[in-house]
């Protein structure tokens, strides 16, 4: 494809990654169709290419459901059923046996329940197969991210020297993470525009973040100075609104490439830091939100305002990044007069 061609339909949506092997076949506009769904004719594809591209809007999302659902119908194939004759036994045997982990199986469990829906929607199925299985329980009480202690965030900023563009951008991108709690891929999205002064304060706005949420966290004078350092050194505050603030970083002349940073450089350049500064690899962006959180409820700050600076929908999932429990456990541990 030449540089000037467009995208192809696939290559937009990102749903064409899924491989052939698993018994996909090229359908409408070029999308990659599991082969059971194509052979119940154009009604089940013309479903299958509404669920992923138009009900589906996260792309994370869009990749894992349709290689779920296309897994199922792999897994089917050599007993010969067709798409209208699986029933619910049938996905229940399918969970049974999958080597997945507990979330991994619910997973597949939501893909095939979602894609079963919208087939029924457009006559394709009478009843939907997976609606009446019931998942296996599996509740997760607090999250598994290995969590930063504020010493640890404390040493690793201090640890950054500034001499250079490269130490000043990444400085600025560490205390964004740890001031904003924001995730890695809404830090490297940020654009010259997002940083804002409204005439009293400094503000980051956080555009289509996670769920499509929209929030302006105001900037504190820390990172304020790390930000305002940065952006002047390398020339981001008199670009366009639309320039990238955080760039990649010419490896042969240390200078800026104008180029944005993905969100697996921003964690790459943490890793590099956290080694630099003796501090534990194990640890990553995520660190930093789970002790943002657990620091700031910990404070006493109610759990609506925490739950507003990490952007989550629901209390119960900031909850999960709260580890206040992990002391208090160890405290009662630790009274066992063993």
């Amino acid at each position: 494809m030449s540089g000037n061609e467009p995208p192809s339909l696939p290559a937009i949506l990102g749903v064409g990654s899924v491989p052939s092997r698993l018994g996909s076949v090229p359908g409408p506009n070029g999308l990659l169709v599991p082969a059971m769904i194509h052979a119940q004719g154009a009604a089940a594809s013309f479903a299958w290419e509404e669920w992923t591209c138009g009900v589906i809007r996260n792309p994370h999302t869009r990749r894992a459901y349709s290689r779920a659902v296309t897994e199922f119908f792999r897994w089917l194939e050599p007993h010969g059923v067709q798409l209208d004759a699986i029933t619910p036994g049938m996905v229940g045997r399918y969970l049974a046996q999958h080597p997945g982990s507990a979330p991994t199986r619910k997973l597949a469990l939501a893909a095939l329940r979602a894609c079963f829906d919208v087939l029924v929607l457009r006559h394709v199925l009478i009843l939907n197969p997976a609606a009446a299985v019931r998942g296996e329980r599996y509740q997760v009480v607090e999250g598994k991210t290995p969590e930063a202690s504020v010493t640890q965030l404390r040493n690793l900023l201090a640890s950054i020297g500034t001499e250079t563009v490269l130490g000043k951008r990444d400085k600025a991108v560490i205390a964004t993470l740890v001031y904003t709690a924001a995730r890695a891929g809404a830090v490297a999205r940020l654009r010259r525009k997002d940083l804002i002064f409204d005439g009293r304060q400094w503000l980051l706005r956080f555009d289509h973040e996670k769920n499509g949420k929209s929030r302006e966290i105001p900037v504190r004078f820390d990172l304020q100075t790390f930000l305002l350092d940065y952006a002047e050194a390398a020339g981001v505050l008199a670009g366009a609104g639309d320039r990238p603030l955080f760039q990649t970083v010419n490896g042969l002349t240390g200078g800026l490439t104008g180029s944005p940073v993905s969100g697996i450089d921003v964690n790459r350049l943490v890793k590099r830091r956290l080694a630099g500064a003796g501090l534990p690899t194990r640890l990553s962006p995520h660190s930093f939100r789970v002790a943002v959180i657990t620091d700031l409820l910990s404070q006493g700050v109610p759990l609506e305002d925490v739950q507003y600076l990490a952007g989550h929908s629901d209390p119960r999932t900031t909850r999960l990044y709260d580890r206040r429990r992990q002391a208090v456990s160890r405290n009662i541990v630790e009274r066992i007069s063993v």
